[in-house]
């Protein structure tokens, strides 16, 4: 998120660093550095952002033993210690909601280090030892410009998932992309599946999740950062920058934007190469399902037993489904939706299994799910009002529909 408080006077930056390490009392840290130690990364970007996370991650950089001063560190402050490259010599630093990762200088120079990492607004260093910031890739210039921009496209190579972060800090800060770094991304998106998928899951995660997530999303179907040039051809994918989001409250775009916005990049195949969860891909399927059953009918043809399907598999994730439905029905849909007691939209029941298998004689099995169905449907278009008449149309309905026996 883009603060209108960024700090652009290299004192106020510094004296908020310097607050914010007697917040989160560090003085049993730093004592185990050794001179040449510097902070460096999201830590100090968020800091000049004015940006407050819940979650605290920090990068500190020393010249040698990064092993043995992070397990120091871990031993003094009781923490949990995870060695993440043992031959590169990085290690992690957990306490509570605070990560601290440590790793060794791997430059001559504190500059051919910064030079070596993402982006230039990653590669600004405060020094422990002078108190100061270093900042030889002009990363200040463009955070004050909201500007993504690399120092080297070698930096993403060696690491192409940096390749997607670039639209993760457009839906996280509301930065734009540098025009040559979006030539080498269009070049050079095909490297991202050299990462491993697990992370290439939590990154497209982190863009959906953004508050600039539209934007983000739209660049990545326009660039087909992670599919083919045919991806975005099925029926199912819509033109995002049509779309009136205002129809959802704050509360219905932060919960079930994501959801939509995933499906909107990626089919069902690609969810499961990038290990999305069951309950994810599941939820994709249906939101096909119904709007591909929209495209062959119109919703005013749907009968009873469409409509009431329809609300018993999408109603936990409605707001998601909302945009493939004709423009005229979204915001009655909407305010059915969030009106709990609508029966039709959260569908329920009068009576539960248990209580029908006393009252009836009946035993678990097909049978007494399709009955439930048929009380939960018969409630939901208001032709149910009570406990003896749901019994009493459960004892019809049986007459009807159980088995008969010769």
């Amino acid at each position: 998120m883009k603060s209108n408080k960024i700090l652009k006077n290299h004192t106020l930056i510094i004296d908020e660093l310097e607050r914010s390490i007697k917040f989160y009392h560090w003085n049993s840290i730093l004592s185990f550095l050794p001179k040449g130690s510097y902070l460096v990364g999201g830590y100090i970007r968020d800091i000049i952002l004015g940006r407050v996370t819940e979650e605290v991650d920090v990068d500190i950089v020393v010249p040698l033993n990064a092993i043995e001063i992070g397990k120091k560190i871990s031993d003094n402050i009781e923490s949990k210690f995870i060695i993440l490259d043992k031959k590169r010599e990085v290690v992690r630093i957990i306490l509570n909601h605070i990560s601290i990762d440590i790793t060794n200088q791997i430059s001559s120079t504190i500059e051919g280090d910064l030079m070596t990492r993402d982006f230039s607004i990653n590669s600004i260093a405060f020094l422990f030892d002078k108190k100061c910031l270093f900042d030889p890739l002009n990363g200040l210039k463009d955070l004050e410009n909201s500007l993504l921009r690399t120092y080297s496209e070698i930096n993403l190579l060696n690491d192409p998932l940096r390749i997607l972060r670039c639209f993760r800090f457009v839906s996280e800060l509301n930065f734009k992309i540098d025009q040559e770094l979006i030539n080498f991304i269009k070049q050079n998106k095909g490297k991202l599946f050299l990462v491993s998928k697990e992370r290439i899951n939590y990154e497209i995660h982190k863009i959906v999740n953004g508050v600039n997530a539209l934007e983000a999303v739209i660049l990545v179907k326009e660039f087909n950062i992670i599919g083919s040039d045919n991806s975005y051809k099925d029926s199912f994918f819509l033109d995002l920058q049509k779309i009136n989001y205002a129809e959802l409250n704050q509360n219905e775009q932060e919960k079930f934007l994501p959801l939509f916005f995933i499906t909107q990049i990626l089919d069902e195949v690609s969810l499961e190469t990038f290990k999305f969860s069951k309950a994810e891909i599941e939820k994709t399927k249906l939101l096909r399902k119904w709007h591909f059953l929209l495209k062959k009918k119109n919703i005013a043809q749907f009968n009873e037993l469409d409509r009431f399907a329809l609300h018993q598999e999408l109603e936990m994730f409605l707001p998601s489904f909302i945009f493939y439905l004709p423009k005229n029905l979204r915001l009655d849909w909407l305010k059915r939706w969030r009106d709990k007691d609508d029966k039709l939209f959260h569908p329920s029941n009068i009576v539960d299994g248990n209580v029908i298998k006393k009252n009836l004689k009946i035993k678990d099995g097909p049978i007494l799910g399709e009955l439930l169905n048929y009380l939960s449907k018969e409630l939901a278009y208001k032709r149910l009002n009570n406990f003896d008449e749901a019994i009493y149309k459960a004892k019809q309905w049986i007459e009807q529909n159980a088995p008969k026996c010769d």
